[in-house]
């Protein structure tokens, strides 16, 4: 797939479009030339969930109040070694 074929989907479209991919792959009633071509365009659009959900989740983040009574946002994944 061209970087152009990712400019306005979704997270929620890629991956359906992956699911069908794989569905159709396992199915086996794809020539191999086209089953090739649907396993490069998963991979690409494997890739771009998986770039999707990195980036969501660089963006979750938690208020935590320290003992003085400030506030901090904090990486919802990262442990307070002060609790």
């Amino acid at each position: 797939m061209k970087q152009d074929d990712f400019e306005n989907l979704t997270f929620e479209d890629a991956l359906q479009k992956l699911d069908k991919i794989v569905r159709d792959l396992e199915a086996g009633q794809i020539k191999l030339d086209d089953a090739m071509e649907a396993y490069e365009k998963a991979v690409s659009l494997k890739k771009f969930c998986e770039d999707k959900l990195k980036s969501a989740s660089l963006k979750i983040e938690k208020i935590e109040q320290n003992q003085n009574g400030d506030l901090t946002l904090v990486a919802l994944d990262q442990e307070n070694v002060d609790e």
